[in-house]
């Protein structure tokens, strides 16, 4: 964890407000809610960013602050060097895809518009024209055995014009 890691994870007022009743003694979300005033959504929220960071941990009596991995950096120092970035993109797609199948399509559209551009670029070829049906065909397969059906995938890829239609024939025109 860096300087900037742990500064991120607590910039947030929900997240300082969780992870200060998480060290006085909450041991679950619930409890986070009763203490803070919170709403259920915002505190799930918190923990799951300040766990995910490393600051919290999730274990058999609860929630609580990792202070040893505190302790390590602080015994660090902020003059460790940063761990590279993981790719944006990258963490969306292993969040959404598994083995090669969408799970679910995120709700925020930037993330969405990732995944898109991902399964856009692995399924279409640039000039070649579709019809709906082999459309549909390349589609269900991202969509098997997640919450995501291949219409919405494809009103989706429509929507973010990533693919153009035009009397039942598509073809790709986005990245």
């Amino acid at each position: 964890m860096t300087a900037q890691a742990l500064a991120g994870a607590l910039a947030d007022e929900r997240r300082r407000v969780a992870f200060a009743a998480i060290a006085l003694g909450a041991r679950d979300v619930p409890d986070v809610v009763a203490r803070t005033g919170l709403s259920a959504r915002d505190a799930a929220t918190a923990v799951r960013r300040l766990t995910d960071a490393g600051v919290l941990v999730d274990d058999a009596p609860g929630l609580r602050v990792d202070g040893d991995r505190l302790r390590e950096f602080a015994r660090a120092g902020a003059a460790a060097p940063a761990a590279p970035a993981a790719d944006p993109r990258e963490t969306i797609l292993r969040t959404f895809l598994r083995d090669g199948a969408l799970t679910r399509l995120p709700a925020q559209r930037g993330r969405r518009r990732v995944l898109l551009e991902h399964i856009t670029a692995r399924s279409f070829e640039v000039g070649r024209r579709y019809p709906e049906r082999a459309v549909d065909d390349v589609l269900r397969p991202w969509c098997a055995g997640g919450e995501a059906d291949h219409v919405t995938l494809r009103r989706y890829l429509i929507d973010d014009m990533l693919l153009s239609r035009e009397h039942g024939v598509y073809w790709r025109t986005g990245p």
